[in-house]
């Protein structure tokens, strides 16, 4: 298992790119199977969800294909609809197939699915709205069994706002016949990426990125080509660690309005933030105060940058309270941070942050999760010595080389395998 090693202390400065968003593309590639023929992608990020995706997308007959950050898709009649448990375990995105196997071909056969320790994060709102469009659902084995003749078109109102199940029964209701209205819906930028991509193959949605989404049904889509969003949490970390560095860092290729709840709290702690079109950057600060978050779906404070401000927080002057409002479990980087200094007492969904300015300590680490893993590069690039994280293959699944970017910016890091 791969470990990397981190020696605290440089300052970070320089520009930077924001790769594809891991969140987009991977829905994107799922949408595919909505139309057979030649689906082509550009900014697909190489990342260990969207290797998963693939040999998912393989599995069930279609021919994938990388080409540096272009990815094709070419999708053929599937022998078999069912996605394996073995396949689906690893991912929890694995489950947005079922949606087009079953608008497209009547059937689809998906395990219950698996990803980051982090929550219950059920599927009960993506099935529920499946069976609202008429489908038949039986849960069987660990696996979701959905079956319809024809989906039909209907109003749905998601009891919680979930991105995986606007996107799901959306991609689903373009192929439902009639008009479909999702209420509640998510408004997730990946959500407006989805549903323009789905426009490109004919489909017509109205409404996204809003609260209510409107799908009338299509008889046929057709494969498209399409770019894939800039990752706003890959820029928010970038922004963090420039920030707990004392460094400028300009981070290119994204929108502002995609990460302004990080920008609002960034200025609210004190920092110099500057924006352009296609561009964000933290000005060098050296002292900045502790402010308070709370996590909530889109627009305000992301959950997965939650455990990233967190590291931010550990060195602030102040103390912060976090408050995690998505996830039931999403404090298992807290007794990591603590092993390199951090002040945090942690309670089910709150966290008190005492701010200890210059006082981490370099110590060996476990990543457990995805964002955990970055909150403790991030923590290292600042801990006094050389702080070692161990199972970064989290990491890996949704940051293509953080290390070579970091290092990019003045970082010293190094990979071990």
């Amino acid at each position: 298992m791969d470990r990397m090693v981190i020696e605290g202390g440089h300052q970070l400065n320089g520009h930077v790119d924001v790769g594809g968003a891991k969140n987009s593309a991977l829905k994107l590639l799922f949408a595919s199977l909505l139309a057979e023929g030649k689906h082509t992608f550009h900014n697909v990020p190489n990342l260990a969800d969207v290797g998963s995706a693939a040999v998912l997308l393989n599995s069930l007959g279609c021919e994938t294909h990388r080409s540096g950050t272009t990815f094709t898709v070419n999708v053929k009649k599937p022998q078999s609809f069912e996605a394996h448990y073995d396949l689906v375990r690893k991912m929890r995105a694995s489950i947005l197939c079922l949606g087009p196997l079953l608008a497209k071909y009547g059937e689809a056969v998906v395990s219950l699915p698996g990803g980051c320790a982090i929550g219950t994060r059920p599927i009960d709102l993506h099935l529920e709205g499946m069976k609202a469009l008429g489908a038949t659902i039986t849960l069987e084995e660990g696996y979701v069994k959905a079956r319809a003749k024809k989906l039909k078109g209907a109003n749905f109102l998601f009891e919680t706002s979930t991105v995986g199940g606007t996107e799901n029964v959306m991609m689903a209701a373009t192929l439902a016949e009639g008009i479909t209205v999702l209420e509640n819906a998510a408004k997730e930028p990946e959500i407006v990426d989805l549903a323009e991509y789905l426009n490109k193959m004919g489909a017509k949605i109205k409404g996204h990125g809003t609260s209510v989404i409107t799908i009338e049904g299509v008889e046929k889509l057709k494969p498209a080509e399409h770019t894939v969003m800039s990752d706003r949490i890959e820029a928010g970390t970038l922004l963090i660690a420039g920030a707990m560095t004392g460094g400028e860092v300009t981070v290119n290729r994204i929108h502002p309005a995609h990460i302004e709840a990080l920008i609002v709290k960034l200025k609210e702690a004190g920092f110099k933030i500057s924006q352009t079109d296609l561009s964000v950057t933290v000005h060098r600060q050296i002292g900045w105060r502790a402010v308070d978050i709370t996590t909530n779906p889109y627009p305000l404070f992301p959950t997965d940058i939650q455990a990233q401000f967190m590291a931010l927080m550990t060195i602030a002057e102040g103390t912060s309270v976090i408050t995690e409002t998505v996830f039931e479990n999403r404090f298992m980087h807290v007794q990591e941070l603590c092993r390199l200094g951090a002040d945090i007492t942690p309670k089910t969904r709150v966290a008190v942050v005492r701010g200890k300015p210059g006082g981490l300590i370099a110590a060996p680490v476990m990543a457990t999760d995805l964002r955990a893993s970055a909150s403790l590069v991030l923590a290292g690039l600042v801990a006094k010595g050389a702080t070692v994280v161990n199972r970064i293959y989290h990491l890996d699944r949704g940051y293509e080389n953080l290390e070579g970017k970091l290092t990019q910016l003045g970082a010293k890091i190094k990979r071990i395998e």
